[in-house]
């Protein structure tokens, strides 16, 4: 007999083991039963398995490398990847699991476990029709997501449904769809407070981390504003890698309604929570990608914002050469994109188009964005002016959206609150309810990339100054990074530090500082006059 077909429901969502509960095939004969052994093996959110090429499990039942698998054990069952070893390490009768399989199976040390071929993948389909160019409602979208967020994708077929939307764009109709059904497969958070706002920015500039800032601002203020944060998608941090430097945020939904009641404002991991769960899997392959195509970033956006219950939204788009969008008229496209489905859903918006020729700040990894955001809240002396103001504008933005200013005077009202010590109070309490404030790490390893001649710096490559932070080690080394020492406009001499490297490892920071030897263009010094921003 079949079981039924677990599907995450809107309120409330599906629990773990019913998120990855795929239906069990009815067959005739036994199932081939193994011995579950955990062998240690990291392989990222991607359940895989590991056995023998003889044993009767592949053998019966046809099984090669890279096959898909239907595993069980007890009430719980999960669909992996297959790979298949020769070595004796393994016994015939045992299948060796990675992490991710050990952990969603919940099983012992050599619990026997039965091994099936899984059912077609029928919304598959769906993205093969996508891409030979057919367009999807939101019942086709509603299929593949549902699988993806249960599980039953692999890393390959997730990276295809992505490459689907982006070779061939989705339209509006399309965009809302996705939306509302990343929103509809998670849970919904609902407060009794008017307004609840919310701040996103679409990313591509390194150490941009005004977040922080803007909640304990706009919190400080009587503002609501409940952050739900990811994590780097293809940077080396996002606001949710540096927050944990400073306190906990893998906080449930009970706790985040805990914090937000008690302060007013949180920030906090969205993956920890099933606001959007399809969107986080993505995020996972989007990262091995580096793709961020511009329908699926709409519905990303939007779908956590709907989810979390926000009324009011400033969007913080940078426009810049190395920027994610090179144009301003690729800046105001993408707003209106984001504006037109945000209006579908009773949000209203405010775009902010801002600088992004250059990294903001003086950090760009985990840790030394956070030591930038403790800098401006403390306004301790060489705060990073780019930051504050930034914070501050887009602080005004949304105290202007909401009506807690008047139109014009929020960046000031915003400034004030940090010059008067407020929003360094509420931050701290917004820490302490999260779970504690720490200290952001510092790294083991550090050497200055020094300038080769003398002359005004006239560009900074946003793309290669985070490529340098990532080899260094972030955001999986939290105190891994690039502390700049220059920015466009200032005048160099040879021999003068750019740009310092932190990393947890000598082999970390050597591999970064010889990409950055490689690649002297990261900042590009003219002995002529310095270039105006």
């Amino acid at each position: 007999m079949d079981l039924p077909r677990p599907r995450a429901s809107r309120k409330g969502g599906a629990g773990m083991s019913e998120a990855i509960g795929p239906k069990i095939p009815d067959r005739d004969s036994a199932p081939h039963r193994l011995r579950a052994k955990r062998l240690g093996v990291l392989t990222s959110d991607e359940p895989v398995v590991f056995m023998r090429s003889d044993c009767p499990a592949c053998r019966s039942e046809g099984l090669s490398s890279r096959s898909r698998v239907l595993l069980r054990a007890g009430e719980k069952s999960v669909i992996a990847t297959l790979f298949q070893v020769s070595a004796d390490w393994l016994d015939i009768g045992q299948a060796g699991l990675s992490n991710a399989a050990w952990e969603l199976l919940d099983v012992q040390e050599d619990v026997p476990i039965t091994v099936h071929h899984p059912d077609p993948l029928t919304s598959f389909s769906q993205v093969r029709a996508r891409i030979f160019g057919n367009r999807l409602d939101a019942a086709q979208f509603r299929e593949i997501l549902d699988d993806i967020a249960a599980r039953r994708y692999s890393g390959i077929e997730t990276a295809a449904y992505l490459v689907s939307g982006s070779s061939f764009p989705l339209d509006r109709e399309e965009m809302v769809a996705l939306t509302r059904v990343m929103v509809d497969i998670g849970e919904t958070l609902t407060w009794q407070q008017s307004p609840v706002v919310d701040k996103h920015c679409v990313g591509g500039l390194p150490g941009n981390r005004t977040t922080p800032i803007i909640v304990a601002i706009v919190a400080a203020l009587g503002l609501t504003m409940p952050k739900t944060s990811s994590r780097a998608i293809t940077s080396p941090a996002g606001t949710a890698d540096a927050m944990e430097t400073l306190a906990p945020v893998d906080l449930d939904l009970p706790a985040i309604r805990r914090v937000v009641d008690l302060e007013g404002g949180c920030i906090v991991w969205g993956g920890a929570v099933r606001l959007s769960p399809a969107d986080d899997l993505l995020i996972r392959v989007e990262r091995v990608l580096d793709l961020d195509s511009e329908g699926q970033l709409v519905a990303s956006v939007l779908s956590k914002k709907v989810a979390a219950g926000a009324s009011h939204l400033v969007l913080d788009i940078p426009v810049g050469p190395t920027a994610k969008l090179r144009t301003s008229a690729a800046g105001e496209a993408l707003s209106v994109q984001l504006a037109s489905v945000a209006a579908r859903f009773g949000i209203a918006t405010s775009v902010v188009i801002t600088d992004g020729s250059q990294p903001v700040g003086v950090g760009v990894g985990p840790a030394l964005e956070a030591r930038d955001v403790l800098a401006v809240l403390q306004q301790t002396p060489g705060f990073p002016e780019d930051l504050h103001a930034r914070a501050c504008a887009l602080a005004g933005a949304l105290l202007e959206l909401s009506g807690k200013a008047a139109p014009g005077e929020g960046a000031a009202l915003a400034a004030l609150t940090i010059a008067n010590g407020v929003a360094w109070a509420k931050f701290q309490r917004i820490c302490e309810a999260q779970g504690g404030m720490r200290v952001p790490p510092s790294a083991k390893h550090r050497r200055p990339r020094l300038a080769e001649s003398s002359g005004h710096v006239t560009a900074i490559d946003n793309r290669r100054i985070a490529r340098i932070a990532k080899l260094a080690g972030a955001p999986g080394s939290k105190a891994a990074g690039v502390e700049m020492h220059a920015r466009v406009g200032d005048r160099i001499t040879a021999g003068q530090p750019m740009f310092s490297v932190h990393a947890e490892t000598s082999g970390e920071l050597e591999y970064a500082l010889a990409y950055a030897d490689a690649n002297p263009e990261a900042i590009q010094i003219d002995e002529g006059r310095p270039k105006e921003i």
